[in-house]
């Protein structure tokens, strides 16, 4: 069988399948379904200084070859994390990763040093799509500026891997990229949801409480493809690909558009068991491809 042992600058994975946060809780509702420890690694639900209930009802819709979200980041706050979470997951033999969100660079960076301090998390995954309170909610990650300044403050904090997840809700996300690329970011990851929303012609009213949510599934994977083709085309660091992952193939083609490793997110809710079919599904494609190591295909597109 192929060798599928990737790495991300300095973390080393056992294979190029992670699972995307807010689609994972923290790893153990999906124990009884999978073992854990054949991913290459899992990414935590989004983790913010602060307890937060999340937005209003209704914030889940589905659309076509596609779902709408917008929970809000609902979490009970980095102190739990580490005090009751943090415990129970530490054991598992793959990467546990924490999606680090927040409003201000104060928070980013207040959350980012309690993770540091946890000998079993070896990277954060740095949320920059949210709402930049002390800027009037323009998102982190919609201008280079901005981006660069968080990841820098986080670089200066965490001395483990950083991830940037950047958002698509941008002109050029190749610049965005390279301005995290330059501030201190180890890897980025991308797609993070695309902004969309659904009404409901009978009650003339949206179907999401905020209006508008973020897209995710099958009808973003060519615009995710796309934006980390032009991504791993403009960065030197390591670039990890999701959006729409819904099987095998489509986390091969994300490969040979130039990711190293890949996310599953919304695939997980409809079957639990997708991610560790993935991995079989990649080692089948190898070997029927010739392929002895799985980092041949990264790139590889002709």
């Amino acid at each position: 069988m192929a060798d599928l042992r990737v790495k991300l600058k300095q973390l080393e994975l056992k294979n190029p399948v992670l699972t995307a946060s807010g689609t994972f809780g923290y790893g153990e509702e999906f124990a009884d379904f999978i073992d854990l420890n054949r991913l290459g690694g899992y990414i935590v639900k989004g983790t913010t200084l602060n307890p937060r209930q999340g937005n209003a009802y209704p914030r889940m819709a589905e659309t076509a070859s596609g779902m709408l979200n917008a929970v809000g980041l609902q979490n009970k706050g980095v102190d739990v994390f580490c005090n009751e979470v943090y415990p129970r997951i530490r054991h598992h033999q793959t990467a546990v990763i924490v999606n680090v969100s927040g409003s201000t660079v104060e928070e980013y960076v207040a959350v980012a040093e309690r993770i540091n301090e946890l000998d079993d998390i070896p990277a954060i995954e740095l949320n920059i799509s949210c709402p930049n309170v002390k800027e009037g909610g323009m998102a982190f990650g919609t201008s280079c500026t901005s981006a660069a300044m968080v990841t820098k403050a986080i670089r200066d904090v965490f001395k483990k891997h950083l991830m940037v997840k950047l958002s698509p809700n941008v002109t050029n996300i190749a610049e965005l990229a390279k301005s995290v690329e330059d501030s201190g970011a180890d890897s980025v990851s991308l797609i993070n949801t695309l902004l969309g929303m659904a009404i409901d012609a009978e009650k003339r009213k949206p179907m999401l409480s905020t209006i508008t949510g973020g897209l995710s599934g099958p009808a973003v994977k060519p615009v995710a493809l796309r934006m980390v083709w032009q991504v791993s085309n403009a960065v030197k660091i390591p670039v990890v690909g999701l959006g729409g992952i819904m099987n095998a193939i489509d986390a091969i083609e994300f490969m040979l558009a130039g990711a190293t490793a890949i996310q599953v997110g919304t695939a997980n809710f409809i079957d639990p068991q997708i991610t560790i079919k993935i991995i079989d599904g990649i080692h089948e494609y190898c070997d029927r491809h010739g392929f002895s190591k799985v980092t041949d295909l990264i790139g590889a597109m002709e």
